[in-house]
């Protein structure tokens, strides 16, 4: 009885010593990892303006994308990215081997149908001589006069046809609408062009418009012909600009509305695509100052977008966001993230939950 009492007092403290040091062995792997070494960054609040203010890009007032709507390969490209071009200017011509070949079946026709036409006009011309001075029947001259119309008939459907092949070479052709500047290409030579395929954009500079997107808690301040006050952030440069239109609806937005504000004419020398802060003369509802953040250290994972904070415990922790609006190159924060809160700007390796971090 004793000797096994003893095996067990024996066998349990083996447990405890081995238990100890498995939980030493974690503990030092817990703890092992390097600090990643990170630059860091404060939440800031945008100004107090009593205005409300959103954010645009500016695009040209007039723009085309233009497309073909017959398929085939495109044949050759006459123009570049940033070419000026002028109405009417072959741009594109795309592969119209078959359309040629219907092109001369419909000449063959109208040739066929021109002469059966001819025969028949003056077969008619003969018979109505004829009628008149009884030397031909009722039933001759009707029978002459129905084949006179039916030629007549289809050489006016042969030309249609051809009218029809027409419109399709010029398909096959591709020619600026309007005179203006070449500011995409969405096709190569050689590549196939589908119907309704965007080829090649074409934008008309000198008058330009800024799309704006506003809240739903603002909106409703927001009507036509509006002088508003448009802020082109890269060129740091000032323009007037006038509402035109006010979009009714949110759905296919995210949830704000588009605001359209035509630019006055300007010697600014604003581009495409360029961000744009539009401030309109109506007081924002909203008291509270946003919370914003740069857009380029958001996180995206599927549909949640997220950011790298610093803990208490100086390690990395991801936290999830609520976006609002965009202003420039920041994004308002709705939830997930409060004012004077230290967030990751960039990092010499690879975040994650729990890293440990070396602030620089």
């Amino acid at each position: 009885m004793k000797n096994n009492l003893y095996i067990s007092v024996m066998a349990l403290a083996a447990l405890t010593i081995f238990a100890s040091c498995g939980n030493d062995q974690k503990t030092a792997v817990a703890t092992k990892g390097a600090a990643i070494s990170v630059t860091t960054s404060t939440v800031t609040q945008n100004s107090n303006d009593p205005f409300l203010t959103v954010s645009g890009k500016v695009e040209a007032a007039r723009s085309a994308n233009i497309s073909t709507r017959m398929m085939g390969y495109v044949d050759k490209i006459y123009v570049q990215v940033g070419e000026k071009v002028t109405n009417g200017q072959l741009l594109l011509s795309v592969n119209n081997a078959d359309v040629s070949a219907k092109l001369a079946q419909v000449n063959a026709g109208i040739a066929e149908a021109t002469a059966a036409y001819t025969n028949a006009e003056k077969d008619y011309n003969r018979f109505t001589a004829l009628f008149k001075e009884n030397s031909a029947s009722q039933k001759e001259l009707d029978d002459v006069t129905a084949h006179y119309t039916m030629a007549k008939a289809r050489l006016e459907s042969a030309k249609q046809m051809k009218n029809e092949v027409n419109a399709q070479m010029g398909y096959a052709n591709i020619r600026a609408p309007f005179s203006g500047v070449v500011t995409n290409k969405f096709i190569n030579t050689g590549d196939m062009a589908n119907p309704g395929m965007p080829l090649l954009e074409v934008e008309a500079p000198g008058t330009y418009q800024v799309l704006a997107m506003v809240p739903e808690s603002e909106i409703s301040e927001v009507k036509n012909d509006t002088h508003v006050t448009v802020l082109i952030k890269s060129l740091e440069k000032i323009v007037k600009g006038t509402v035109t239109e006010v979009s009714t609806s949110s759905k296919n937005t995210g949830g704000q509305y588009m605001v359209k504000v035509v630019l006055e004419k300007t010697d600014i020398p604003m581009l495409s695509g360029m961000y744009a802060t539009v401030q309109f003369p109506v007081s924002k509802k909203a008291s509270k100052a946003a919370v914003m953040v740069p857009i380029d250290v958001l996180v995206k994972n599927g549909s949640l977008t997220g950011i790298y904070t610093v803990s208490e415990s100086n390690t990395a922790l991801l936290r999830w966001l609520r976006l609002g609006r965009t202003l420039g190159d920041k994004v308002e924060v709705l939830s997930g993230l409060a004012h004077d809160e230290e967030y990751i700007v960039s990092s010499e390796g690879k975040l994650y939950n729990g890293a440990k971090l070396a602030i620089q």
